[in-house]
C-alpha cells in the first residue's frame, strides 16, 4: 500500500513509498519449513500483513530465496535461519535469533515436515523415530524454548497491571493425524501427537494470553504430493536419504472424487487457514483443530 511517510508544509512535497500496512504490523513470526510449498506461502502472507518473518528451511538456498522475496517487496525485514528442526538446540537457537534481531516474538508456525510412507508391518524403528522427531518432538522443543519468553512477558505485563498482547501458536497437523491414513502409521502418530500438544498448551498458556491452535491439511499440491506417470516416480532428498513422494495421476483423481469441493488444495488454501489463527479476529479461539481439506476425511 502507498502511504505518506514524510511531508513538508506543502502537500505536494509529500514523499510516498511502499510500506506494508496490515493487521500484523510490528509482530514477529517464526515459520519452520518455509522455504518451499505451503510454508513459503505462509511466510509471504504473514509478511504481507506486516509481520517480520523468521524464515527457516532445512536447506539454505530456498531460505535465502524467500527472505529475498520478502525483503525485495513491500514487506518488513525478514530473517533467514536455515537448519534442521530436529537438531537438539534448534528451538533455543531460532528463538534467540528472533529475539536478538527483532526484540520480540509473537507468532510461531510449526510447519516443517515430510512424509515417509510404509505399511506398519514394514515400518522400521528409524522410520518411526524420524516421523515422531520432525512432527512432534521438534515442535515441542521450539515451543518449550518460546514458552520461557511468553511467561516472562506475561509476568512483566501483570506487574504493570496490563494484559499481555495476544500471541499465537499454529501447529500443522494432517487429516492423517485426525482420521488416520493407510501406510502412514508413524506419520499419522506424529501428526496426532502435535494435536495433543496443542490441546495441552492451550490450557497451560491461556494465562499468558497465548492462543494455541492446529491446522490439519488434506491433500495440498506440493512437491510431496506431486503426481507421476508409469515408471516415473518422484523422489526428494532429506538429510542424505532419498524418499519417494507423490502418487500416480489416477490416485489423485480418486482423492479428488472423494473431496466434496472436487479439487485438490493449493498452497494458498493451506496458508490461508493458518493465517486465520494468526489474525486478531481469532484472539478468543484456542485449542481448536481446523481441518483444511476441502471436506476430505480420507
Amino acid at each position: 500500500m502507498l502511504r505518506p511517510v514524510a511531508c513538508s508544509n506543502t502537500p505536494r512535497a509529500c514523499i510516498l513509498r511502499e510500506e506494508t500496512v496490515g493487521k500484523l504490523n510490528g509482530k514477529v513470526a517464526i515459520v519452520t519449513g518455509s522455504g518451499r510449498g505451503i510454508g513459503r506461502v505462509i511466510a509471504l502472507k504473514l509478511a504481507a500483513e506486516g509481520a517480520h518473518v523468521v524464515v527457516n528451511d532445512l536447506d539454505a538456498e530456498p531460505t535465502v530465496e524467500v527472505v529475498s522475496e520478502i525483503n525485495d517487496g513491500a514487506g518488513p525485514e525478514a530473517l533467514g535461519f536455515p537448519g534442521d528442526v530436529t537438531e537438539k538446540d534448534f528451538g533455543d537457537n531460532i528463538v534467540a535469533a528472533a529475539l536478538d534481531k527483532f526484540g520480540r516474538l509473537d507468532i510461531i508456525v510449526n510447519n516443517a515436515g515430510y512424509i515417509w510412507n510404509t505399511t506398519v508391518i514394514n515400518h522400521t524403528d528409524e522410520q518411526w523415530d524420524a516421523m515422531m522427531d520432525v512432527h512432534a518432538k521438534a515442535p515441542f522443543r521450539l515451543l518449550r524454548a518460546a514458552g520461557a519468553y511468553f511467561r516472562a512477558e506475561a509476568k512483566k505485563a501483570a506487574e504493570k497491571g496490563e494484559t499481555p498482547p495476544c500471541r499465537k501458536v499454529v501447529n500443522i497437523s494432517s487429516v492423517a493425524g485426525v482420521f488416520g491414513g493407510a501406510t502412514q502409521g508413524s506419520y499419522s502418530a506424529g501428526k496426532a501427537a502435535v494435536i495433543g500438544l496443542t490441546k495441552a498448551l492451550c490450557k497451560e498458556w491461556g494465562g499468558y494470553n497465548v492462543t494455541v491452535n492446529a491446522v490439519a491439511f488434506g491433500l495440498i499440491q506440493t512437491r510431496l504430493t506431486q503426481t507421476w506417470g508409469d515408471g516415473d516416480k518422484k523422489s526428494i532428498d532429506v538429510k542424505g536419504r532419498e524418499f519417494n513422494v507423490g502418487f500416480p495421476e489416477e490416485s489423485l483423481d480418486h482423492i479428488v472424487q472423494m473431496t466434496p469441493l472436487q479439487r485438490a488444495g493449493r498452497p494458498e488454501d493451506g496458508a490461508g487457514a493458518v493465517l486465520l489463527f494468526c489474525l486478531p479476529e481469532s484472539d478468543f479461539v484456542t485449542g481448536e483443530v481446523l481441518v483444511a481439506s476441502g471436506g476430505l476425511t480420507w
